[in-house]
């Protein structure tokens, strides 16, 4: 198992909601869990990893996930059994909207 985490600057999210989850652990994919953050204008993330050695590849994805939504003010929890890229940029996005309220 593998921990990676990184904080990204990000616009700060309008409205916060109460802790969200979207996925399930499970062979090939991942759950992520969002709850509000100490900074408004950073994301932090925090992965639990079964794939060791994707660290630049998590720092990408999440990297464009921060720079394209408005994250700030949160925190994030991913649990990743071997989650593509695109099923975690997807998850993350999923994560979000249902923190903010919206359902996708």
């Amino acid at each position: 198992m593998e921990i990676l985490t990184f904080e990204y600057p990000s616009a700060p999210l309008a409205l916060a909601g109460q802790p969200a989850l979207c996925g399930v652990v499970g062979s090939g994919n991942l759950e992520i869990l969002i709850r509000a953050g100490e900074r408004p204008d950073y994301c932090r993330i925090r992965i639990h990893t079964s794939a060791r050695g994707f660290g630049e590849i998590w720092q990408a994805v999440i990297g464009e996930f921060a720079a394209g939504n408005a994250a700030g003010g949160t925190e994030i929890a991913i649990n990743d059994m071997g989650a593509t890229p695109a099923i975690v940029s997807l998850r993350l996005v999923q994560t979000l909207a249902e923190y903010a309220g919206e359902r996708q």
